[in-house]
């Protein structure tokens, strides 16, 4: 698919809705433009992490099909130089209206080389548990 526009989370507040849009238009390299390059997804929470761009590929392919909306609010986010901590209440809603999703995450930002904001590690329901 061709890139018609480009969205660049210009705060890193704003990374989800750009994801959104991208959601919305069915474009995957653009979601993927959103996350750093060596990002890690902590979802779905009960498989193991996705890694790199390629894990954000397939974390979000099959969601292209249905284009829900990210809804996100978020209410902490501290920056410091080229990272940021964020905490956001979030939801996915499909195109009838339906919540598909929706959680607290935790969420880490860096700065990309387009001068953006894209995430670095992504928790969608918040940090993991540690097992051991």
């Amino acid at each position: 698919m061709t890139v018609t526009t480009q969205h660049i989370a210009k705060r890193p507040r704003d990374i989800a809705h750009c994801v959104s849009a991208y959601l919305q238009e069915g474009d995957l390299e653009g979601i993927a433009s959103m996350f750093h390059p060596e990002c890690v997804i902590f979802f779905p929470p009960d498989q193991p992490p996705k890694t790199g761009i390629e894990g954000v590929r397939e974390g979000f392919k099959e969601m292209l099909d249905i284009r829900p909306t990210i809804n996100s609010q978020v209410i902490s986010e501290v920056t410091t130089g080229d990272t940021a901590m964020l905490r956001a209440k979030w939801s996915v809603v499909a195109p009838d209206g339906s919540v598909i999703a929706e959680g607290e995450s935790t969420e880490v930002a860096k700065k990309l080389k387009n001068g953006g904001w894209g995430y670095l590690i992504d928790c969608p329901y918040g940090p993991p548990v540690i097992t051991d």
